[in-house]
């Protein structure tokens, strides 16, 4: 027992002893002697003892020593990203590289062969690197019980994946008397929480974590085919461009040969210049044509200098469809624009074309093929892909407030495109005073209405955007795109919008007019709802024919029509339209399905009972039900739905209000957590050691680890302290001494 005294308590304790000494000498004395007298006194001076001592603060030791012998378990990864070539031979710079997992092998038990291979020069090859492995670890393992234990994730496919704080927590779990832990990885993780919570928990119980860094910190000479941006669907007949994404890992400028396969034909070839360590982003042309379902492939050649040849091919599924593009074109004089555009339009085999001329200053309203008596209805509308609103408004002989109400309804409820194409006039300010004022990408000058004139053509420049936009590709190279830009014929007239609204998209501006916020915005898109806006700043488009005819002219406006009617054909029936973003879904990331439903008239489905049964690539099968959009958003359902693995997911969507039904398939892009050639980072291994007061090294001076771990001194005995000044039973004795003092005392007949 130890006391934690001072000077001041010591004293005062002596006192208090001395003190009571005599006092209950003296009344033991004064009652004669008296054995009651005196076994209460004794009680006193034995309940001023208890006191002094625990003024003193006694203290029981307990010193506690783990009888087992500690363990040192060595954490090895497993997973995919451990499968890159690039660890090097220090003594054999000559050698080809070989894979993490290879070099992991030859520090753990996993190295060992089948020790019941009938093959003799197995069993020898078998032995010795048994013997080699006992030598590694030898000088710890004479103090310490060696574990070997692999890890990667928790994940359906754990090599998919690596979890280094779940890793290190188990270890501590497993064991009891863990004396360190030996990390053996390449740094990656990418799944579970962030390593240095469990190094701090690691921490806390004394337990390193002595690191090994495995593979290179940089690239090792490589060409990667990085990444695709392909379509989900195309249209037969028309080219589809799929860009791509490539690495050179290699000091010098490489041509390289891009194969596009699976095409049902001619394999499609395209020579490409990348540049030694940079990159390169191009595309492919493809023009299917034959409907169905396709898997297309990307190929990109080995280079004899690269180390991963595993990543030069990419697969992707494509379904192509025949097109059948409902477009409404809503004017009131017939312009140039809209006459090249409509001729433009009904040219294309894959667009129907209908039109609504105003004529303000005549009787009635433009006739001929193709051509409305008016403004359609909402059932009708809603079956319009794209809507073109030219110089109109809302004037008793043109737009209506419910037009634009159902205008606004077609974008935000049924994925519809609406395209603005202001004239000189300024009937499209009066549009600024209905619903479709939030559909409305920019901000408008309400001082001038008709916009300006100019006494020279003026140009367009694209902006950022505009250079990356398909929408504004009017060729195939980029560079020659923007030039193609620069020298189209100009424009005389554009309107007066000062801005771009927040959450649109400039692609084009006046290359000299300015407004105080900036370049006036000349095409502008935004996305509303579940459809999408373009605004066209300027009616001269129909300028671009000069010398080159529909060349650039309907080359734009085809694209803007197709892009905004993208969403509206991935699935259609007769009285339901399933359709979903991201265009391109990704496994484990959130899926939106929309559903565009009809009741059994033809109108809109206000509410109603919409499941989708999705049957995934495994076989499982999950029913999701779709809910109202929302009041103001007729006839739209949507839920979300996150798809857990890659491949093809099967759609069947029914409605019970109107008895449809629409089967569809979704292909589902597989998220690659584990990247092989990426470089290791050594950077997550020495924040978990410094953490946890351990070690960083790499594969190469693991030697040089294992003798300092050896060289670890004996942890210090684990002291176990009973306190018994504060004990609960050490106070209850007291007050149960002084409970019998006190009765002893009223049954003595005492004060």
């Amino acid at each position: 027992m130890t006391f934690f005294w001072t000077t001041s308590t010591l004293l005062l304790s002596l006192f208090a002893l001395i003190a009571a000494i005599i006092c209950c000498g003296i009344s033991w004395k004064r009652s004669g002697y008296s054995r009651s007298v005196g076994f209460l006194e004794t009680l006193r001076f034995l309940l001023i003892v208890m006191a002094v001592i625990t003024l003193n603060q006694p203290e029981l030791l307990q010193e506690f020593r783990p009888e087992e012998q500690p363990s040192l378990v060595v954490l090895y990864d497993t997973s995919e990203s451990m499968r890159t070539r690039d660890v090097l031979n220090p003594k054999k710079s000559a050698d080809p590289p070989i894979t993490r997992k290879e070099a992991v092998a030859a520090l753990t038990q996993n190295a060992t062969p089948d020790e019941d291979s009938p093959d003799d020069k197995e069993n020898k090859k078998s032995e010795a690197k048994r013997t080699k492995l006992t030598k590694l670890w030898e000088p710890i393992s004479k103090r310490m019980n060696v574990v070997y234990e692999p890890f990667s994730s928790k994940l359906t496919n754990p090599a998919q994946g690596t979890d280094l704080n779940q890793a290190l927590l188990e270890a501590t779990q497993k064991h009891n008397n863990l004396r360190g832990i030996v990390l053996i990885s390449d740094g990656d993780w990418n799944t579970g929480k962030a390593p240095n919570s469990a190094a701090t928990t690691l921490r806390m119980k004394s337990i390193p974590v002595f690191s090994v860094g495995v593979g290179s910190k940089e690239h090792l000479p490589d060409i990667e085919l990085a990444s695709i941006d392909a379509p989900t669907f195309g249209v037969v007949g028309k080219t589809i461009r799929i860009p791509f994404k490539i690495l050179n890992w290699l000091p010098r400028n490489r041509d390289i040969n891009v194969t596009l396969s699976g095409t049902r034909g001619e394999k499609i070839v395209k020579t490409v210049r990348v540049n030694g360590m940079g990159q390169l982003r191009e595309t492919l042309n493809w023009r299917p044509q034959k409907i169905g379902e396709y898997k297309l492939a990307i190929d990109i050649p080995v280079d004899q200098t690269e180390i991963n040849p595993e990543n030069n091919r990419i697969e992707f599924p494509i379904s192509i469809k025949n097109e059948a593009l409902k477009v409404l074109i809503v004017e009131s004089y017939p312009r140039w624009e809209y006459r090249y555009l409509r001729n433009a339009l009904e040219r294309d085999p894959g667009v129907e074309v209908n039109c609504l001329l105003f004529h303000p200053d005549l009787k009635g309203v433009g006739g001929g093929r193709g051509y409305l008596d008016e403004f359609p209805g909402e059932k009708n509308l809603f079956k319009y892909d794209v809507v073109f609103l030219g110089d109109v408004g809302v004037e008793s002989n043109q737009l209506s407030l419910e037009n634009c109400q159902h205008l606004r309804q077609l974008v935000r409820s049924h994925a519809g495109g609406l395209i603005f194409l202001p004239g000189f006039r300024g009937k499209q300010a009066t549009l600024l005073t209905t619903e479709l004022e939030e559909l409305y990408p920019v901000l408008m000058d309400p001082g001038v209405v008709k916009g300006y004139g100019l006494p020279f053509p003026a140009r367009f420049t694209l902006t950022e955007s505009g250079r990356r936009s398909l929408l504004t590709r009017l060729e195939l190279d980029e560079r020659e795109n923007e030039s193609t830009w620069n020298n189209l014929p100009g424009f005389q007239w554009y309107a007066a919008a000062l801005r771009a609204k927040i959450g649109s998209q400039v692609l084009a501006t006046h290359d000299s007019e300015s407004t105080r916020y900036g370049r006036v915005p000349l095409i502008v898109t935004r996305t509303s709802g579940t459809g999408k806006v373009l605004f066209m700043g300027t009616d001269g488009a129909w300028r671009w024919r000069k010398g080159v005819e529909d060349l650039y002219h309907y080359r734009f406006w085809g694209q803007v029509v197709r892009w905004m009617a993208y969403q509206r054909n991935m699935s259609k029936g007769e009285a339901m339209r399933l359709f979903y973003s991201p265009d391109r879904p990704e496994a484990n990331r959130v899926i939106t399905l929309n559903a565009n439903v009809m009741s059994s008239g033809g109108e809109p489905l206000r509410e109603g009972t919409v499941v989708v049964q999705i049957t995934s690539p495994s076989g499982q099968v999950e029913s999701v039900r779709l809910a109202p959009a929302g009041d103001d958003s007729w006839g739209l359902f949507t839920e979300t739905f996150t798809p857990k693995q890659g491949g093809i997911y099967k759609l069947l969507t029914t409605c019970k209000e109107n008895g449809a039904k629409l089967e569809t398939t979704i292909s589902v892009q597989g998220v690659e957590r584990e990247q092989i050639g990426e470089p290791a980072r050594f950077d997550v291994l020495k924040e978990i050691s410094q953490v946890s007061k351990g070690k960083l090294a790499s594969i190469d001076d693991i030697q040089e680890m294992i003798d300092s771990i050896a060289k670890m001194p004996e942890p210090k005995p684990i002291i176990r302290r009973f306190r018994l000044w504060s004990n609960p039973i050490w106070g209850g004795s007291i007050i149960l001494l002084l409970t019998i003092f006190w009765i002893g005392r009223k049954l003595a007949g005492l004060a």
